[in-house]
């Protein structure tokens, strides 16, 4: 009996655990609250070959100048209290030149958003990783692409990546029309943005009604859908249980939920 492998299958990459000690040496705000900041230091052996590969930046107390700690067979070891730590997508970087771009929302009070509105050229951040990859092959008939501001980092990447002759639709929630994002790409993109227009982040459903209300391309498609907990799993019921997606060609990644510090789960 022939084994049938499936080449529209995601394929998971491990890496060798890395931390770097980095400077910053470029910020550049995309829009008024997405700030983007250029990282300086030794990027040797950085591998990221994943639009939804994120890095863990660690953010020390005030006071506390930053430093990396050990690796060792469980990841990182920290003497004492470890630093707050948060998800970031590489959005940008070069290993020869010795450089990562990371873009960050400045959204509130959190140690993330503290160090992202008060950081200046020279400022210190701490990185670890990618632990690994997921590489989803260009096998698809078209792509599904949602989330909120949160995501936009990897759904751009994503956008930016994929070959011309592929189709993605993207629907993105941010807050108002100077938030928009535009992208250089050679696929066919069909990119939708939807305003909550001042109402706080987390508690619209703009997304998961855009999603219901679209007529969605021929064919199948793979979906990787991120931002707040509810939202995410909501748009993955909905194309599970309406639209008749596989469920393994669907990512869920709740990267923030509403009310909660540090929520991160994947579907």
């Amino acid at each position: 009996m022939t084994e049938t492998i499936d080449l529209r299958a995601p394929q998971r990459v491990r890496h060798e655990t890395r931390s770097r000690l980095l400077e910053v040496t470029a910020i550049t705000d995309v829009t008024p609250l997405m700030r983007r900041f250029r990282l300086t230091g030794n990027m040797a052996g950085f591998t990221s070959l994943g639009h939804a590969d994120h890095i863990k930046a660690f953010f020390f107390p005030e006071g506390v100048e930053p430093f990396t700690p050990t690796i060792g067979p469980n990841g990182a070891n920290w003497p004492g209290e470890r630093p707050e730590m948060r998800d970031y997508t590489p959005r940008y970087w070069n290993v020869e030149e010795g450089w990562i771009e990371l873009d960050f929302v400045l959204h509130g009070d959190g140690p993330a958003s503290s160090w992202a509105a008060k950081a200046e050229i020279g400022s210190k951040l701490v990185i670890g990783g990618p632990r690994g990859s997921m590489v989803i092959p260009a096998a698809y008939d078209w792509y599904l692409l949602a989330g909120d501001e949160t995501a936009l980092p990897a759904l751009g990447r994503r956008i930016e990546e994929l070959p011309a002759g592929a189709k993605i639709l993207a629907i993105i929630e941010v807050d108002n029309p100077a938030e928009e994002q535009r992208f250089e790409t050679k696929a066919d993109l069909d990119l939708r943005y939807v305003h909550r227009n001042g109402a706080p982040a987390g508690t619209t459903t703009l997304v998961q009604e855009a999603v219901a209300a679209a007529t969605f391309p021929e064919g199948e498609a793979y979906a990787y859908i991120a931002g707040e907990v509810t939202m995410a799993q909501a748009v993955r019921a909905h194309l599970t249980e309406v639209r008749g997606f596989r469920p393994d060609y669907i990512k869920a990644a709740g990267y923030w939920r509403l009310g909660v510090a540090d929520a991160h789960e994947d579907h």
